[in-house]
């Protein structure tokens, strides 16, 4: 899809056409029928347009909620935005901690332009792709907000800060390769970035939640953020945006945000045997690396020092990790285990793993689960993790 045929599902034609397909079956195997209805009244290529961003809405929901079936997309555009909950939460700091306008490099299809901008803040997007900031200008214009946010084409690397309040940086972390991990190859390379953060009073910059805290800037806060119990990113908060901590771990749910920061008071974590339960961190809390502090809260330890499950006698609520009430402790036997899982009449199985190589998708096969359980089925989890060099597996069941 090109700008001209974009543009083309903004007028009254264009929005006809969404509202049909939006109501339409674009199933895989609907989609056929539904294209050649439609065509039979409008244009092939508007046609195409507005069923691509139909597809794109139903996948957008997951990031944007409700919000979705209004927006428009590109697929990479959606693939690298920021999730609706987080650019909320990130613009709820913004505006506690920013006087002036907002530049942000990068803007993509606008998600954070957005957030800001409901939240009060002024900002300008850069966009480098013309596509791309086309689609977030109309998204700007979707909800109300073009006095507040603007949009325009142009190189990262080339902007001058200078008036502005703040920026926020959200640079490429793909190529046709896949998956960027090195921050010196971003688009633009993360020390370029810091360059033109270091011109403005405060700066966030977006990284992938990989990044090694040793690259993480003297002076600034690295927070990993995970919602529903899933890392999704890190980002970086620098000047009059970062915290008085070096690193945080937040994690975003239904029933709200919860936010860890460093004890400075602990040392690493006590050594010690398996206890009555087992406490799984939350993925951002084990990279801001702060089981330590989990282990505290939950009076516990760890089994094995390099492994970041935390055992207790103790049941402790936490929003900071998983509690499971552990059964059993096994070494780990194929055999054994498969016929443990028969004697307790087990017909759900969850398989969780850390430090240990074996692939879940295989062990469940071997193990005879790979159906679907009757309803009804007794349910147990099963833990594979080390103690040093021998692997164990433990029987659990999600603590009450």
């Amino acid at each position: 899809m090109d700008i001209e045929g974009f543009r083309a599902l903004l007028t009254p034609e264009g929005a006809r056409v969404l509202a049909e397909a939006a109501g339409a079956d674009v199933t895989e195997g609907g989609l056929l029928a539904t294209a050649s209805r439609l065509r039979e009244r409008y244009p092939a290529g508007l046609v195409a347009a507005a069923l691509t961003q139909v597809r794109l809405r139903e996948r957008a929901r997951a990031k944007f909620g409700d919000d979705a079936a209004r927006m428009f997309f590109t697929p990479a555009g959606l693939e690298q935005s920021t999730r609706s909950a987080v650019a909320d939460h990130r613009a709820r700091r913004f505006a506690a901690h920013v006087t002036g306008p907002v530049l942000e490099l990068g803007c993509g299809i606008g998600g954070d332009l957005l957030a800001r901008a409901r939240a009060g803040l002024r900002g300008e997007g850069v966009e480098l792709d013309p596509l791309t900031a086309e689609v977030a200008r109309a998204n700007l214009a979707v909800f109300g907000l073009e006095d507040l946010a603007s949009v325009r084409v142009g190189d990262a690397t080339e902007q001058d800060p200078a008036g502005f309040g703040a920026v926020f940086a959200d640079p490429g972390r793909r190529t046709a390769r896949g998956r960027v991990f090195d921050p010196r190859s971003y688009e633009p390379p993360l020390d370029v970035v810091l360059d033109l953060a270091g011109k403005v009073p405060a700066a966030c910059a977006k990284v992938a939640p990989g990044i090694p805290h040793e690259a993480v800037p003297d002076g600034a806060e690295a927070e990993w953020v995970s919602v529903g119990g899933e890392v999704k990113e890190a980002a970086l908060w620098l000047g009059g945006l970062a915290g008085d901590v070096r690193r945080r771990a937040t994690l975003i749910t239904a029933g709200g945000t919860a936010t860890l920061t460093p004890d400075p008071a602990l040392g690493d974590p006590d050594v010690r045997g398996w206890g009555r339960y087992l406490y799984e961190p939350d993925g951002a809390v084990i990279r801001a690396h702060l089981v330590a502090e989990v282990a505290a809260a939950v009076g516990g330890g760890l089994a094995d020092p390099r492994i970041a499950y935390v055992t207790s006698d103790e049941l402790r609520p936490t929003p900071f990790a998983a509690a499971y009430e552990v059964e059993d402790v096994l070494p780990f036997s194929l055999k054994r285990l498969k016929a443990e899982l028969r004697r307790r009449e087990v017909g759900v199985l969850t398989i969780k793993k850390r430090g240990s190589a074996l692939e879940v998708d295989k062990l469940r096969r071997d193990l005879g689960f790979a159906r679907r359980a009757p309803r009804g089925a007794t349910a147990m989890t099963v833990v594979l993790t080390r103690v040093g060099e021998a692997p164990v597996a433990l029987l659990a069941r999600p603590a009450r």
